[in-house]
């Protein structure tokens, strides 16, 4: 083989590699869903929980920027799972006009709920534009409730002995942590819920030693192998996907999000998180 067809060779090998890779991230990954199975071990535990599954979904983004019926598919899959509680972590929407509460309502026809209790709090875009839009966050709150979901925002509830926290979003005028934070029982089992995972790194736990579950990242939705995602909206660039553990008694779990704000992933596949309790 000469120099030049080589190099023609090459270039067409390069070429195609690169077709493929655009196609792949395009069509095939933003779909291909992940369910993905942790432990949970959580200090205090009622008996009665330990083998329980709390399933996390976060970041939906129902919206006009990909096929909501891929929401649909994987909601029905999630459902086979039959989880005890389930946890939405914030961004239903991604909002443009009213359409997306029509969308929004369709999408949770198949709604995944809990056995024993249904648990979200809201994310910086389900307070529609500029963060800024309380009707907008009113109207996701009211169709959530339709669906017998629990929205948190900047307090407390409890399901079979277990008690969860939610922070409503960290972007929001509505970022008020310390309400949610205030008379903690640490004799209690405790699961927190904020979208944004920088929440973690301010002063605001008062103590609190257990699990935050976030979601927010995306975890990057573009990951280049071996290296971090070149592109993530937090300040923390630590907070990127997965479980981390915070050293101070809290573990953080940042789940990398069923929707996406673009269509396209490469590296980093939609998630559902299952995880099954266990006494810490």
């Amino acid at each position: 083989m000469n120099r030049k067809t080589f190099l023609k060779k090459s270039m067409y090998s390069v070429l195609g590699l690169g077709l493929f890779t655009g196609f792949y991230s395009w069509q095939l990954e933003p779909f291909w869903l992940e369910f993905v199975t942790l432990k949970m071990p959580i200090k205090n535990l009622p008996k009665h929980l330990i083998g329980k599954k709390l399933m996390q979904i976060s970041d939906i983004h129902v919206g006009n920027r990909f096929d909501y019926n891929y929401l649909i598919d994987s909601f029905k899959k999630a459902q086979k799972l039959n989880p005890d509680f389930v946890v939405y972590t914030g961004d239903f929407i991604d909002y443009e006009n009213q359409e997306q509460f029509t969308q929004l309502r369709t999408v949770f026809k198949h709604v995944v709920t809990g056995k024993y209790g249904t648990i979200g709090v809201l994310g910086n875009h389900d307070y529609g534009k500029n963060w800024a839009e309380e009707k907008v966050a009113q109207n996701v709150i009211s169709i959530l409730k339709e669906h017998k979901i629990d929205v948190l925002r900047n307090s407390k509830t409890s399901y079979q002995g277990l008690h969860f926290i939610g922070i409503d979003d960290y972007w929001s005028f509505n970022f008020y942590p310390k309400k949610a934070t205030a008379n903690l029982d640490k004799n209690k089992p405790y699961v927190a819920l904020c979208h944004n995972p920088d929440v973690c790194d301010l002063d605001v736990w008062n103590g609190y030693d257990s699990w935050i579950l976030s979601g927010h990242t995306h975890g990057g939705q573009v990951k280049p192998p071996f290296l971090p995602p070149p592109i993530l909206p937090v300040e923390n660039e630590k907070y990127s996907a997965g479980k981390i553990d915070l050293d101070d008694g809290r573990t953080l779990y940042i789940n990398r999000a069923l929707g996406c704000l673009r269509q396209v992933r490469f590296n980093v596949r939609p998630e559902i998180t299952l995880f099954e309790l266990e006494q810490a």
